[in-house]
């Protein structure tokens, strides 16, 4: 991990770091990003200017993890089950590339009254 990221989310800061994927340099190269979040189920996603092909893809992910969804050019962000999984996993809809995970407290993403979303760099 390298890069440091702050995001804020419904209002709450949570801290972040990128990885040292080729998806990740492409991401951080577009910072800062406001958008409006889907949810769906324990994940929030949007679309970003970016393409990037699959990079060593994962169906399913970790509690926390940044992921970039090809299909729909969409950075993701997973904190719980989604309605594609099985028990308490985080389950992408299709494959996502990881880009970096949320480094702090995911304990607030629970109660979100907003799903506006905003990622900067943190230099």
């Amino acid at each position: 991990m390298g890069k440091k990221i702050k995001l804020t989310i419904g209002g709450q800061e949570f801290q972040g770091e990128l990885n040292d994927s080729k998806t990740a340099q492409a991401v951080w190269d577009k910072l800062p990003i406001e958008a409006r979040g889907n949810p769906w189920g324990s994940e929030i996603y949007f679309s970003i200017p970016i393409q990037a092909s699959p990079e060593n893809p994962k169906d399913v992910v970790e509690r926390g993890d940044l992921a970039y969804w090809p299909p729909g050019s969409a950075f993701c962000i997973f904190w719980g089950p989604t309605p594609a999984s099985s028990g308490d996993e985080c389950r992408p809809a299709s494959p996502v590339n990881v880009f970096g995970r949320i480094t702090s407290d995911l304990a607030p993403l629970d109660n979100l009254s907003s799903t506006n979303v905003l990622v900067e760099k943190d230099e």
